[in-house]
């Protein structure tokens, strides 16, 4: 059942232009994220700046104040919206609150965008963001990213084991073949042809479909990863994707923790204003991040 904040979100959302309409315009579509972003209050941190993490633009917030001096875990947080929209503006309040609930340094990545740069752009921007700041801001890395941003964090994290000492993925986005029943029984307010237009953009050409770097429940090295959370909503078309990736995750011998927040749709995380459920959720991830941060006997320190 939907909970009352989710039934009048998806009131809201009735009369947006459906991203795969002939009158949808991405470029719009972006300025208007901005600018929404822009009307949220913004928490303070003692520091916000932007960053050149070797080419790629990222903004690095740290809670301390202290920089490099700190000595502490760096989140890597890939921000979510189809691969396509979004970017570290719209996501600014969030990276805010990650950095003061977690205390530690986020690093939130701009990484290049489709349809203009399609993959692997965008998942090799992470990576050359997270292999700065492995080299660059000292201590551990721990990974984070919602919807696209959980399929780019979690790709990383595949592509190069040893790197992160977690990775909390909120309801990532990770089967573009969407053959899971929530695509049929729990997609309230994201329309399995929104999911399929996104990976439509994200990929350059058909092959890229099942390439486990774009689709990485294909990928064999599942078992490489470090302790991870898997946060699922329940009325959410990738909510089962998510969940079978924990499934997986557990058979494969790691540490995996997967939460599935009910009456919730897509996309609730980013909206403390709206979604209740938002802070705790954002408290979860937190703790989760410093939980496996403090543990650096369990870290493998490869950039």
């Amino acid at each position: 059942m939907l909970f009352p904040e989710a039934r009048q979100a998806l009131l809201a959302y009735a009369g947006e232009t459906p991203v795969w309409s002939e009158d949808f315009d991405i470029d719009a579509a972006r300025v208007e994220a901005r600018r929404l972003a822009a009307e949220e209050p913004r928490e303070e941190v003692a520091a916000a700046v932007d960053v050149d993490a070797d080419g790629v633009p990222c903004r690095l917030y740290d809670p301390s104040g202290r920089g490099a001096d700190a000595a502490e875990a760096v989140v890597v947080h890939a921000h979510g919206g189809g691969f396509v929209l979004n970017d570290v503006e719209v996501h600014d309040a969030a990276a805010r609150r990650l950095a003061n609930r977690t205390g530690l340094r986020v690093l939130s990545v701009d990484y290049r965008v489709p349809p203009e740069h399609r993959f692997p752009a965008a998942v090799e921007d992470v990576g050359t963001a997270a292999g700065w700041a492995a080299r660059e801001l000292g201590g551990v890395l721990v990974a984070h990213g919602d919807s696209a941003g959980g399929n780019l964090a979690l790709v990383d994290a595949l592509r190069h084991p040893g790197r992160y000492a977690a990775a909390a993925l909120v309801y990532p986005f990770l089967d573009p073949t969407a053959a899971h029943d929530s695509y049929r029984t729990a997609a309230d307010g994201f329309d399995p042809r929104e999911a399929a237009w996104y990976w439509e953009q994200y990929a350059a050409t058909p092959a890229d479909l099942s390439d486990p770097d774009l689709a990485p429940l294909l990928s064999d090295r599942l078992g490489t990863l470090p302790p991870t959370l898997v946060v699922t909503a329940e009325h959410d078309p990738l909510r089962d994707e998510g969940e079978e990736l924990a499934r997986r995750l557990a058979d494969a011998g790691v540490e995996v923790t997967a939460t599935r927040y009910l009456g919730q749709l897509h996309g609730f995380w980013r909206h403390p204003r709206v979604f209740p459920s938002a802070e705790p959720l954002m408290r979860q991830v937190a703790g989760f991040l410093r939980l496996h941060a403090d543990r650096p006997d369990r870290i493998d320190r490869r950039p």
